[in-house]
Parts: C-alpha cells; sequence; structure tokens
C-alpha cells in the first residue's frame, strides 16, 4: 500500500538508535561489565523497540485500516482485525 514507504522510512533514525544499543550490549557482555547494568541496556533497547512497533500499528491503524474502511471492503476490514488482533495478541507476551 502507498505511505508505507515513508512510515518505514520515519522510524530508521530510531532503528540505528537501538542498533547502537544492542552492539552497546554485545560490547558490554564482551568487556565482562556488571550484569545489572547489561539487563538495564537490554531492557531499554526492548522498550525502544516496543516504541517503534506502537508508532507502525498506529500508522497502519490510520492507514491501511482507514483505506480499508473507505472503501467499505468488508473483507479487508476483517482482515485487517484479524492482522491486529494477532498482532495484540503477540505484544502481551
Amino acid at each position: 500500500m502507498k505511505g508505507h514507504t515513508a512510515t518505514h522510512s520515519e522510524n530508521t533514525a530510531r532503528l540505528s538508535r537501538i542498533e547502537g544499543q544492542i552492539k552497546g550490549v554485545k560490547r558490554m557482555i564482551g568487556d565482562g561489565e556488571y550484569c545489572i547494568d547489561i539487563i538495564t541496556q537490554i531492557q531499554a533497547a526492548r522498550s525502544a523497540l516496543q516504541s517503534v512497533s506502537k508508532i507502525i500499528l498506529e500508522k497502519h491503524l490510520k492507514h491501511c485500516v482507514a483505506a480499508s474502511l473507505e472503501e467499505h471492503n468488508e473483507a479487508g476490514i476483517d482482515e485487517k482485525i484479524e492482522e491486529i488482533m494477532t498482532v495484540i495478541k503477540r505484544m502481551g507476551k
């Protein structure tokens, strides 16, 4: 669907920061740093990934789901709802 490129490219900087965090965790492990500090950094990276996920989900709702609603595409609407429910269930794990 149109707009995906713009939506996803907005998150490139966020993902680059997360990549840096992961590399930092790897370095911390290699350097034998304190376990609690490593866990703290892992939790920060997980939180950052969840934030990106939520942003993408919100954009999906506003664009992809809205398009199905505007088109009165019942099959598309049902499919989008099912996709969203699957994602929400995964987020809770």
